[in-house]
């Protein structure tokens, strides 16, 4: 049986290459960059992701890194709350939501596959240039020269895929959804439950993501606290995950955000590193596969991050890939049923990002308070109302309890 190539060696990539490795299915992954380092801020693994990531047997790992989530709290800029609701095994789930460092997480990937996989079976400085196949084999062909052959290849080159354009030359660019954002991450005491995913505000005004993802750093028991701050805005720079941002271009939204469970302004001036990111992403394609070539997470569905489910879905992608790989069909046809699983349910996502993900409770309160402080929020929203936003999403990206159980169960 001939490799699988995996143009890509992030969160996708290795996920794939461990449970390509789980099923007998050789692999290789070739990835651009010369050396893999812990970069970026914080991400979310939502049940359904951190279910899979168990049963590939790094559950442990990523427990000694990262912060478990407890619960989700909204308050609106002033600092009431509107709502809380528990999340991850503290909402009975059989498995974790983990808020965690993106580098953590991929360095986590790479241990493991590192140790189970053969030798040599990752390359660095591999940046693609374009794909070739015919009916037996497909190859890889990178920008050094240098060619791989296998079954087939998998795009995993994330939000600025050379194998998307190579199928899409005529796609264009990202949709901005007209939000800019900037994140950061700063050393902080714990607050509210110790371990919570915080949003506050909404964007006309500025809007605040905020949650824990590396506990006890230090001898004074402080957490690595991620934050993300978003507000309105027609300017917006080219997407790149490492463009250093500027306290002066947003903090001033968040000025008067001093509140009895945090200080804002003091957290984001104490960050250790600030980013700048436009919130973009990508019509949904009319398809992925083509042949033996495919695309895998956010090079096949570049999403708004709103609702925790990025790296999560290029997780679930991985899983199922691999599951139809190993089912004994043709490439082609195994990569077509892929798709026809995996790219109805991402476009979902995709569209729920854009309208109505968890925090659409703050544009409700916001726009039913006329952005002004309430004497009572079961006068502006019930708890049922709030209960509906945030599990509807649920339904959408596929993280009921219902759907987390049948997933371990499976």
């Amino acid at each position: 049986m001939r490799d699988v190539l995996i143009l890509g060696g992030g969160i996708g990539g290795l996920t794939l290459a461990l449970t390509l490795h789980r099923a007998g299915i050789p692999c290789r992954v070739f990835e651009a960059a010369p050396d893999i380092r812990p970069v970026g801020v914080g991400v979310n693994i939502l049940p359904h992701a951190s279910a899979e990531l168990a049963a590939l047997g790094l559950e442990e790992a990523l427990a000694a890194v990262a912060v478990q989530t407890k619960d989700a709290w909204f308050f609106n800029r002033f600092g009431q709350q509107i709502h809380v609701e528990p999340l991850g095994r503290a909402a009975g789930y059989p498995y974790p939501q983990f808020s965690i460092h993106r580098g953590d997480l991929q360095m986590a990937l790479l241990r493991a596959a590192q140790t189970r996989l053969p030798p040599g079976s990752i390359a660095l400085g591999k940046r693609l240039a374009h794909v070739t196949q015919d009916d037996a084999q497909a190859t890889a062909h990178f920008t050094d020269g240098s060619s791989a052959t296998g079954m087939a290849a998998i795009g995993c080159d994330g939000i600025h895929s050379t194998l998307r354009r190579q199928f899409f030359p005529a796609e264009g660019p990202p949709r901005y959804s007209g939000v800019n954002m900037w994140r950061g991450v700063t050393r902080w005491q714990p607050f509210l439950s110790g371990a919570p995913m915080v949003r506050a505000g909404w964007l006309s005004h500025g809007k605040m993501v905020i949650y824990p993802i590396r506990e006890k750093i230090d001898a004074e028991g402080r957490q690595l606290v991620n934050w993300v701050a978003e507000i309105e805005t027609p300017e917006h720079l080219e997407r790149d995950w490492n463009r250093a941002g500027k306290l002066e271009d947003f903090l001033p939204h968040f000025a008067d955000w001093r509140f009895d469970w945090l200080d804002i302004p003091a957290l984001i001036r104490a960050a250790d590193v600030v980013l700048e990111f436009p919130m973009v992403d990508q019509d949904p394609l009319p398809r992925w596969s083509h042949g033996r070539a495919t695309l895998l997470g956010d090079a096949a569905h570049p999403m708004v991050p709103r609702g925790s489910n990025g790296a999560g879905q290029s997780i679930l992608d991985a899983v199922a890939l691999a599951r139809h790989l190993a089912a004994g069909g043709s490439v082609p046809e195994a990569l077509s049923a892929y798709e026809a699983e995996r790219l109805p349910a991402t476009a979902a996502i995709v569209l729920q990002n854009r309208t109505n993900p968890p925090d659409a409770i703050l544009r409700e309160v916001w726009q039913r308070t006329g952005d002004k402080p309430f004497e009572d929020i079961d006068a502006v929203i019930s708890r049922e109302e709030l209960l509906a936003i945030t599990g509807g999403y649920k339904q959408v990206a596929g993280y009921t309890l219902a759907d987390v159980v049948r997933r371990g169960a499976a």
